[in-house]
């Protein structure tokens, strides 16, 4: 009887413990849900404070009576940051495509072909995620601006049409298709090109979408090197709409304004990501593990 109470007592102290971890943890979730968030929250009230309502606050509050849109009117007149979303969309969507086509034919390469220095190839190749972002894009604007490419389109797309992490993690998922598809696909008289396009391709399609939706990420929001090589208005980015603003849009430094043109620029990213992000963690996980 007395090890039955005891048996019960120990039980009821180890649910209690339990309780309190998952307790402890949801409210450090919360806490840093908020850290997180705050941000945002602070970006999106901002865009909807008049320009005097903003200026006078000695003290910032976090919220407002008077929520006002004219900030996005003045983000769009301000600048032309409609045609810049154009250039944007034209960006992202012409190198992702190439890059894809890159990556794909790279991966495979590396992952099913046998040629001499294949290894030490892929090792060199590697090495390259070694070399400091601020050497390649000097390199980059030397040969660009060599080939007399600055202010154009293809100027702003070649330096952004491969990634050694992309191949690299494409790879890796080219690695766990069981070979004896491909010996059964070459018995078959299935071309390589034939291979990749009906095999591996639809096997890897999760990796394939992380790797689209990272890419357009990446180039939605690029801005050192689209701000290096154009000086053209006709070639800018979102990225540089919101420097203008800040710059030469009104002859003052219009927070709201600017935070309003923020918004516009991170909504349809913010949307992107919550309608793949499932898709964005299953396959960098199916990408890195092997097996």
């Amino acid at each position: 009887m007395g090890n039955q109470v005891d048996f019960e007592k120990v039980e009821r102290i180890d649910r209690i413990r339990q309780r309190a971890l998952k307790t402890a943890t949801y409210v450090l979730l919360t806490v840093w849900a908020l850290v997180v968030l705050f941000p945002f929250y602070w970006m999106l009230l901002t865009s909807v404070k008049s320009y005097s309502a903003y200026s006078s606050e000695y003290i910032p509050k976090f919220f407002t009576t008077a929520p006002t849109l004219q900030n996005y009117v003045d983000a769009f007149t301000a600048v032309p940051l409609a045609g810049y979303f154009v250039n944007t969309l034209i960006f992202t969507v012409v190198t992702t495509a190439i890059m894809l086509v890159v990556t794909v034919l790279a991966a495979f390469a590396f992952a099913r072909l046998n040629f001499k220095g294949k290894n030490i190839a892929f090792t060199a190749f590697l090495s390259l995620m070694m070399i400091p972002n601020e050497l390649v894009i000097i390199t980059n604007f030397v040969t660009i601006t060599n080939m007399n490419l600055r202010n154009t389109f293809l100027g702003l797309i070649l330096p952004s049409v491969t990634s050694v992490f992309y191949i690299y993690l494409l790879k890796e998922n080219f690695e766990q298709v069981p070979d004896q598809l491909y010996y059964a696909a070459k018995v078959d008289g299935t071309s390589d090109l034939k291979y990749l396009l009906k095999v591996l391709v639809p096997i890897c399609k999760p990796t394939l979408i992380t790797i689209t939706i990272l890419k357009v990420i990446e180039c939605w929001n690029s801005y050192v090197w689209p701000r290096l090589i154009t000086d053209d208005e006709a070639y800018f980015l979102v990225s540089n709409g919101i420097q203008e603003i800040r710059e030469n849009g009104f002859g003052r430094e219009n927070i709201p304004a600017m935070m309003a043109a923020v918004v516009v620029i991170s909504v349809p990213l913010i949307l992107l990501f919550l309608l793949f992000h499932k898709k964005i963690m299953a396959g960098v996980a199916r990408g890195g593990t092997k097996g």
